[in-house]
């Protein structure tokens, strides 16, 4: 059975179930601050578990995609060395919301895999959460007694906390778990050894395969445990390891989902997979790291070197590593494999079938970067590694690994294996001690104490009105203390409420909340997890109060204009540049509106100024909005309305049309394009490859950078004493060019006296032709004269020093015959610029310092002679 047929009898079976079958959300977060990636199935209905929003279907079944490449569940390091680990996966998974619990779970469990999938009930292995004094929880009966009515008792195994009480964090929604277990070990092998003494032990052919969780606690800080006022299940299933089983093979990557990349590839490179084992677990990285790079960027997440962009930058350079290290490329070969994967899974993920051209084209560029990043540190190791053999040692600096790992993106893997070609060790203890200097580092700018939600005011879920009212009555329906680098405020989450959180890109609204007694400024607010959320610096003296919650409304009014304007400039580009350009991102506040967006080269003048009197053109046509609220989603689609990848849809949504633009969004708009009162682009620019920027202006924003730019020009133009201010400019440039084109003859004559006086003035000393001493001009000038001299000396070996302007500075040069003979100006520098507190540089033939002691510039020349004649006469 292939992969897509497994998944299809999964979906249907839970169907039977009156289960709804759901889609994936996107695998990167967007309103979960404790998550970058979907880690887990249950991450898309965390507000649900956590009772923020209210349930649609009691019963749900889906495949989501998951990362697991950093924080507590990182499997990244095991990924293609074993044979079950992966960085991208898919997890099937049936869930109850308060509906069904520990009975139908596992039967179901049960029925789907053996009745329904055929497996070998004998091979089956069932955990139990054997209890916990800690936490004052029972050994779970009830899951043992129903897993003994369809499993021999000594195919149920007692698991701990670590394995059998599942947390979805510190603090929230927990409960006791049975995994499921699967043993495809030989006859002979399972004869030998019993497979229930191998359930949890790292055997990779006794594996887990499906996670049933049932959630009954409630975690507090503290770690106190309260029961829920509903109980829910939440299962995972891993569907490659699935897949492994049913089709017979002891390895997930011997399975169709992965056979066909490792095919692809190994026919790319030409090497078989299954002769060498470094080339396959190479393959096994690589089409590992595709699917978890195609689908994050299909989600919106362009690699970067920040936050989630740094972790697919990180999977993707990795990837690249493995195919340069072990399968020889050395050009872009990842991009070549997208359009395989699209054949594969386009159908159930029509993300990637979408936007392959643009995947396609991001990876390329990433690629060829990176590619480029591995020459270069491999030349600068290179380098490190030549002078350490020179100096007879056999130790490379953790310090200097560390400086190729962090500053230059080289891996520290890499960097081992070229040591070890050269019979040189790393100190890894040094580089752990720096990278653990720079975790504490980020560790210390990210601290947060999040303080336990305390309920003031029973509430199923916020009424949010912001869409029609700019103020309501309301009250508190619960408040946190939240502590950010010692500075404590407070969240509140209301009962109704106008205010917008930042969500769509629109940052979230701001004003107060009052009543006769007190009044609480809201400094912003934000949305988490299904959340509403107030943030503000007090609490009111009677929390259980009743309150007016009333909104900033010119704040809001500019921000609803630069939303609007933002859904015009995406027309307007689509228009202009093609039907390409899809937008990747977006920040819409009350003074500024950023817009991202693909396009593949720099925009020309002429294409900024066609979109500018666009949007302007639809400004003026003062078109309505035109909302539809609760839109069955597949009514949108069918009347057009332009769906933004890598968001997260329910099944109705809020449609926004202004005469052609027609988006689905959520966020608060103007009632007329008019309102929006004029557009400006600021800035274009590249922030990414295959990734545009676009800043603009509008209405009083606008009209205050055009007073500024007037009285600019005003100033300008009384400056130069004319209106011709493109005239006196030109005439300006070409005077500063006339006087540069003078300043560098008369350098170059300064230069060539420097350079005569110098050469009546060398030393022979054993062939070599000495120059060691300070000179009255600029370090520029004197690297000017060493340059020149080294082209005309072969066997010269130059040492100069200035203090022109009080200011310490150091050049040595040698000739072609010196540096033959083993000198090394590099070297020599490093040295010497510790003398005079300052740091420098350079190449083998010519390098030069700076610094601040000129104190010390006659024992600089000392030493540097003295490390010379050193290097010369060996």
């Amino acid at each position: 059975m292939n992969s897509n047929k497994i998944r299809e009898e999964f979906f249907k079976f839970f169907e039977s179930k009156n289960h709804k079958v759901v889609p994936s959300a996107p695998m990167v977060v967007k309103d979960d601050p404790t998550l970058m990636f979907t880690n887990a199935g249950m991450n898309q209905f965390k507000d649900l578990f956590l009772g923020n929003s209210v349930v649609k279907y009691s019963r749900v079944a889906d495949s989501q995609k998951c990362l697991r490449v950093s924080g507590k569940h990182n499997d990244l390091e095991e990924v293609g060395h074993d044979t079950y680990h992966h960085t991208m996966f898919e997890m099937l998974g049936n869930w109850s919301f308060g509906d069904y619990f520990k009975k139908d779970a596992i039967h179901w469990a049960y029925e789907f895999l053996i009745d329904k999938m055929g497996l070998d009930k004998n091979r089956m292995y069932v955990t139990v959460f054997e209890g916990s004094v800690e936490d004052n929880v029972d050994f779970d009966q009830e899951a043992f007694d129903l897993w003994k009515a369809l499993l021999p008792e000594s195919h149920i195994i007692n698991g701990n906390k670590k394995d059998n009480f599942w947390e979805m964090g510190e603090v929230g929604p927990c409960g006791p778990c049975s995994e499921v277990h699967y043993d495809l070990r030989d006859d002979n092998d399972r004869t030998e050894v019993d497979g229930a003494d191998l359930v949890n032990k790292d055997n990779p052919l006794v594996i887990e395969i499906w996670n049933l969780v049932f959630m009954q606690y409630n975690r507090k800080m503290g770690g106190i445990l309260e029961l829920l006022p509903n109980q829910h299940v939440d299962t995972g299933m891993g569907f490659e390891r699935l897949c492994m089983i049913l089709q017979g093979k002891k390895s997930n990557y011997d399975t169709d989902v992965f056979q066909l990349l490792i095919q692809k590839l190994s026919s790319l490179c030409s090497i078989p997979y299954g002769q060498d084992e470094k080339a396959d677990i190479a393959m096994r990285v690589i089409s590992d790291h595709l699917r978890a790079i195609t689908f994050s960027i299909a989600d919106g997440q362009i690699p970067s070197n920040v936050k989630a962009g740094y972790v697919i930058r990180r999977i993707l350079r990795r990837a690249v590593r493995y195919g340069y290290t072990y399968l020889n490329f050395r050009s872009a070969f990842i991009c070549k494999l997208v359009p395989t994967l699209v054949r594969q899974l386009g159908t159930q993920f029509p993300e990637i079938a979408a936007q392959q051209g643009f995947i396609e084209k991001i990876v390329e560029e990433e690629e060829s970067t990176f590619l480029r990043t591995l020459a270069t540190g491999i030349n600068m190791l290179d380098s490190l590694l030549e002078t350490i053999k020179k100096d007879g040692k056999t130790l490379l600096s953790g310090n200097s690994a560390f400086i190729l790992y962090d500053t230059y993106g080289f891996p520290l893997d890499l960097t081992e294996l070229i040591c070890r070609e050269n019979e040189i060790t790393v100190d890894i203890e040094e580089f752990n001690i720096e990278l653990q200097k720079q975790k504490a580092r980020s560790r210390n700018a990210a601290t947060v104490e999040t303080h336990d939600w305390v309920d003031v005011t029973p509430c199923a879920e916020t009424k949010f009105v912001g869409y029609d009212e700019t103020s309501v009555e309301t009250q508190i329906a619960r408040y946190r203390t939240v502590v950010t680098k010692n500075t404590k405020h407070y969240q509140i989450v209301l009962t109704e409420t106008p205010f917008y959180g930042t969500s769509g890109g629109q940052l979230g609204d701001i004003g107060k909340i009052f009543n006769a007694n007190d009044v609480i400024e809201v400094t912003s607010t934000v949305k988490e997890n299904g959340l509403i959320i107030h943030v503000v610096s007090k609490l009111p003296d009677n929390v259980e109060g009743m309150f007016t919650a009333e909104i900033d409304v010119e704040s809001r009014r500019a921000s609803a204009a630069n939303h609007t304007a933002t859904h015009l400039l995406h027309k307007a580009l689509r228009t202009v540049l093609g039907s390409h350009v899809e937008q990747k991102g977006s920040m819409v506040s009350p003074n500024v509106l950023r817009f991202d967006f693909s396009h593949y080269q720099k925009m020309t003048e002429d294409e900024i100024n066609d979109v500018i009197r666009l949007v302007n053109a639809e400004i003026r046509e003062n078109h309505f909005c035109e909302e539809e609220r609760d839109c069955p989603i597949e009514n949108a689609k069918g009347k057009g309305a332009m769906m933004l990848f890598g968001e997260k849809y329910t099944e109705n949504v809020r449609t926004i049309k202004f005469g052609e633009s027609f988006e689905l969004c959520g966020g608060i708009h103007a009632e007329r394009t008019g309102d929006i009162g004029g557009f400006a682009i600021m800035t274009e620019g590249a922030i990414s490859s295959g990734i545009r920027r676009i800043e603009a202006l509008t209405g009083s924003a606008k009209v205050e950078s055009e007073i500024t730019t007037k009285r600019i020009l005003t100033e300008i133009q009384t400056l130069f004493n004319t209106k011709s201010v493109l005239g006196a400019i030109e005439k300006l440039v070409k005077n500063n060019s006339d006087l540069n084109k003078n300043l560098d003859v008369l350098l170059k004559e300064r230069a060539d006296v420097i350079k005569q006086n110098i050469k009546k003035r060398l030393i022979e000393e054993n062939g070599v032709m000495w120059y060691i001493s300070e000179l009255k001009a600029s370090a520029d000038m004197i690297k000017e004269v060493a340059t020149q001299l080294y082209s005309e000396m072969p066997n010269i070996a130059f040492i100069a020093t200035t203090s022109l302007d009080n200011k310490p500075g150091v050049v040595v040069m040698f000739g072609k015959k010196c540096i033959e003979d083993g000198a090394n100006a590099g070297t020599i520098i490093k040295s010497v610029s510790k003398l005079i507190q300052g740091g420098g540089g350079g190449q083998p033939h010519i390098a030069s310092a700076g610094g601040k002691d000129t104190s010390k510039l006659a024992e600089v020349l000392d030493v540097a002679k003295a490390m010379a004649v050193d290097m010369l006469s060996k």
